[in-house]
């Protein structure tokens, strides 16, 4: 099979076109003939050297996939209610840069109706993070306000769609007045350019003074300690990635005072049943919004799969909204 492999750890350009063996698939799993491939920021840092791989897991990156079922144990298809040939997603620990992919059985969801294979292969590692962070451990409310950083990044288009179909008021963060207005024709019902505004003085005043309910993290760093300011009491900071760094300094007395709740998380290391428990939820809650086109995927732009080094360029260049997607026809 055609594959895009990391030659060595670097810059974009040691992405290169291979040939590997087919996968196959173990008991409790589905071989998937993959026609697109959503790329990720963990994808970057992997072929930077700086997010390895779990255990038995393969070095070809990518971590969500669209495409059609073309083997697995009878018993596992019919367990699933799958057929060969059926269209899905699924979201792997790695290999989705590939022509085939193996993925667990309960990873892997059907096609939204409406929704075409580019669409559908933007969606599972944005999907899962958010619904994972911001329903799941954070518990976002209807009526309560979340704060999203990074609000035009594949995540923070899923989070505002999702919080705002479920009822919940949206405030975003962006780099640029470009980036703000597309945040909020998405929905979103407040959006601050941090270049150019202090994010935690809007975001009270947007709250009259109350603060965010909920915050959602990419960036880290000193960010931390400035979020715990604008969170409102018994507020939940949800840390997803660390762009800033590692390092943060906060007021612990303003987490007592608050009542406030740190969380942190990462999805690719977490078992199986974990993320087949998700996988049910999402089919549950978020699927039947995709298919009434109240939750959309955001495609900014695909290219052939031979070309994904300038896929990687572009995500590292930030100027993106919403997802980058690796098409295997093109």
């Amino acid at each position: 099979m055609r594959a895009i492999e990391i030659t060595r750890f670097g810059p974009p350009e040691v992405l290169c076109e291979t040939q590997r063996p087919d996968p196959v698939p173990a008991p409790g799993e589905l071989l998937i003939a993959v026609q697109a491939s959503g790329i990720n920021r963990p994808d970057v840092l992997q072929r930077k050297g700086l997010y390895p791989m779990p255990p038995g897991v393969t070095d070809l990156p990518g971590l969500e996939v669209a495409g059609t079922v073309a083997g697995g144990a009878p018993q596992d298809l019919a367990a699933a209610g799958l057929a060969l040939g059926d269209a899905v997603v699924a979201l792997v620990a790695g290999g989705g840069y590939a022509e085939l992919c193996v993925a667990p059985l309960g990873q892997c969801l059907p096609l939204p109706r409406g929704l075409n294979m580019v669409e559908a292969a933007s969606l599972p590692e944005t999907v899962f993070t958010v619904w994972q962070n911001v329903f799941s451990i954070a518990r976002l409310q209807p009526g309560e306000t979340l704060l999203v950083q990074g609000g035009a990044s594949g995540i923070g288009v899923t989070a505002i769609q999702l919080a705002k179909a479920l009822g919940s008021r949206v405030i975003v963060t962006a780099g640029s007045d470009d980036k703000c207005a597309a945040c909020l024709a998405l929905g979103a019902d407040h959006a601050i350019n941090y270049r150019t505004q202090d994010f935690v003085a809007e975001t009270k005043r947007l709250t009259g003074g109350r603060g965010a309910d909920v915050a959602l993290d990419m960036v880290a760093g000193d960010y931390v300690g400035r979020e715990l300011e604008c969170l409102a009491e018994d507020g939940r900071l949800a840390i997803i990635a660390v762009q800033g760094g590692t390092a943060a300094q906060i007021d612990a007395g303003l987490v007592l005072r608050k009542r406030l709740t740190i969380s942190g998380s990462t999805l690719r290391p977490r078992p199986l049943a974990y993320k087949a428990a998700l996988a049910r939820e999402l089919h549950a809650r978020v699927w039947p919004l995709l298919v009434s086109g109240r939750v959309k995927p955001v495609i900014h732009q695909v290219f052939p799969a031979a070309r994904a080094a300038e896929a990687h360029a572009l995500m590292e260049s930030s100027t993106h909204v919403g997802k980058i997607v690796l098409s295997w026809s093109a």
